[in-house]
Formats: C-alpha cells, structure tokens, sequence
C-alpha cells in the first residue's frame, strides 16, 4: 500500500515523469549550509557536445518551480545550439535566491565547485541575476564557464549580442508578414528591459520604431524611458495594446491560454526563454491566428554565439557575422512553417531535431 508521503511525492514532484524531463542526462542537486546555495544544475544532452548554458539566480514559489525552470531551459538550450549549428549541448544552472541579497562570493565560488565536479560536461555562463563579475569568480575555481570580461580573455557581457540578434530576427519576422523589414513607426511593446531588452530598445528607437515597454522594476523602466523616449505602458493586460511586434524579455510562458487568444499583435519576437506555455497548443493558435512566431530558441542565441567564441577562439567581427545570420534562419524556419502547414516552433525543433538526429548516426557508425 503506497503512504500518503509516497503519494503525495508521485503526484506533486515527479521528475522522471515531469512534462519537461524529456530524457535529460543528467540533473544534479547542490546544496551547501554554509553559503546559503541551493542551485540546480540540468544537463539535457550533450549529443553534439558539452551542455553550455547559464545559470539563473532568482526567487522562487517552491522548489518544483525551480525544477521545471531548469528543466525547460536546458532543453532549450539543447536546440538552441542545434539549430544555430554550434558544436554543443544543452544544460542550464538556477540558483534558488534573491541575487540582489543572497549572493556572495563564497556562494558562487561554491557553486563553481560543483560545476567542476563534472568535469566539463556542463559549461556555465551568465544569465538572469547574474553578472559578468560572477563568471570571473566562478572561472577562479573552474575553467568550465564563459563570458568572463574581456580584460581577462573572454567575450564579455552577452546582453548586447542576445538582442542583436533577437532584432535581427524580428527584421526577418516582419519581412516576411509584411514584405518589408523595416520597422520606422511600428507599434512594438518590449515586455522586460533587463540587460537584453534595454538594448532591443535602443535598436528599435534608433531606426524610429514607437516603442512601449513595461517592467515590474519601476525604476528600471524609468530609467529605460529617459535615455530612449520608451513609452511606459501603464495598463494592466497587454493585451489592450493593439501593436504591431510584442518582444517578451523578462520570463517565459507569457503565450498562455488568455494571451493566445487575446493579444493584439502580428509578431511575436522576443528573447525570454520558453516563451509558450504550452508549445503545440499555443504555437497551434497563434498559427490559426495568423500571427507569426519567431522561435525564442532561435532568436535568442546571440549569447550562446557570443560566449562559444571563448571556446572557439574567433573574435567579435565573427561574433556579430554568426548572430546576423539569425535572419535568414529564421526566415527559412517560417518559410518552412508554411510550406509544411505546420507552426513555426514546429518547423524549428524539425531542422534542430535534424542535426541532433545526424549526430547520433554519426556517432554509431564510429563507434561500430
């Protein structure tokens, strides 16, 4: 007879039988009393190469909340990397934690402890609530992370290249719904003005885009509004908004059921992660609703781009060639999307899954 823990356990925090397990290899559970950490690191494949990914620090509800996070990014970053055709996996770190008063020193070189325990098969770098400093603490332990400063051989803050790249994709997103690219007087609602979206708005304001933002860091928004002439969007659904482009990038699964069905928009570009909620359902409405979705995964990967050249060793020229060429993906994933009648995220994990699919053959024949 199952006890009432035992089930209680099975229908509340499963994890082989998560939605977003999906075959992971690897999920690693750290924790240490004495600095506070309590991080998790999910690695998802490592068919093309060691998992990179970064890691997040932030609050959470509950501990399974954190678990599906990391969960669903580091799948993501699985076909990420695929379909961007770098030579890596996909893995992701959180740590459970208000970044602005629970990080120290000693936290992060303890959590670098535990990425060096294995041994490079996961690689971290930064990501939301961290900070380049935090990667040159963390390389002080282990050389398996990326996006150290400049000054120290590394590529530096990624945020710059991630939202050059989600432009780019955006460009491409409306060259083909509306056969131009240019986006001078398009109502465009950046959703998050972090690191990445402050500097999607400086692209958008700079080829004359009306821009509206919107934030739940009020001085962040104020700031943001100063230095570009953003419109701070004062309502409480953005779905009121009738707009041309909306840009989540702040956290994902803002594409829900409501949202879906709801939001005034064209396009969908933006650079949070795992953007719908549920990817067939939602991906399936948007579709039906003519609005055309630039895969997250896709778009967003100027910072995976960004942190592979530490690994590689090209420089920033090449940086910026491989993040441009986020256009023409993507508008070879949507081209795909309607000439196969399926969804544009459809069309996307096709061609990742593709490359992934290779590799693994590849790999037998060697091994045989």
């Amino acid at each position: 007879m199952i006890s009432k823990i035992e089930s209680q356990f099975q229908t509340e925090a499963p994890i082989f039988g998560h939605n977003s397990f999906d075959n992971h290899e690897q999920i690693l559970f750290c924790n240490d009393k004495d600095t506070g950490l309590k991080a998790i690191i999910g690695i998802h494949s490592t068919t093309l190469g060691p998992a990179l990914g970064g890691t997040r620090m932030r609050l959470y509800n509950n501990e399974m909340e954190a678990i599906n996070d990391v969960l669903r990014l580091s799948r993501g970053m699985t076909f990420k990397s695929a379909i961007t055709g770098l030579n890596l996996g996909g893995g992701k770190a959180v740590i459970i934690g208000d970044p602005k008063k629970d990080k120290t020193p000693e936290l992060m070189r303890r959590f670098a402890e535990f990425v060096h325990g294995l041994s490079g098969a996961y690689i971290t770098a930064e990501d939301m609530g961290m900070e380049t400093e935090d990667m040159d603490t963390i390389r002080g332990v282990t050389p398996y992370v990326t996006g150290i400063s400049e000054s120290k051989g590394g590529a530096g803050n990624p945020s710059p290249v991630t939202a050059y790249g989600v432009y780019m994709g955006m460009k491409a997103a409306a060259a083909f719904k509306h056969g131009t690219d240019i986006l001078e007087d398009k109502v465009i609602l950046v959703e998050g003005v972090g690191h990445v979206g402050e500097v999607l708005v400086e692209h958008l304001t700079n080829e004359g885009a009306k821009v509206f933002i919107t934030d739940i860091d009020h001085e962040r928004l104020k700031f943001v509004s100063e230095r570009y002439g953003a419109t701070i969007f004062t309502g409480s659904d953005i779905c009121s908004l009738k707009m041309d482009i909306y840009a989540p990038c702040a956290l994902g699964a803002t594409i829900n059921d409501y949202s879906a069905e709801n939001l005034q928009a064209d396009i969908i570009a933006g650079a949070a992660n795992n953007q719908l909620a549920d990817a067939n359902k939602h991906g399936e409405i948007l579709k039906a609703r003519g609005i055309i979705y630039a895969p997250d995964f896709l778009i967003n990967a100027g910072g995976i781009i960004n942190v592979f050249a530490e690994l590689e060793g090209y420089g920033r020229q090449e940086i910026m060639n491989k993040t441009k060429n986020i256009y023409h993906t993507t508008t070879k994933i949507l081209e795909r999307s309607r000439d196969e009648n399926i969804t544009s995220n459809e069309a996307a994990m096709k061609i990742a899954n593709e490359r992934i699919a290779q590799a693994k053959q590849s790999k037998v024949h060697t091994e045989v």
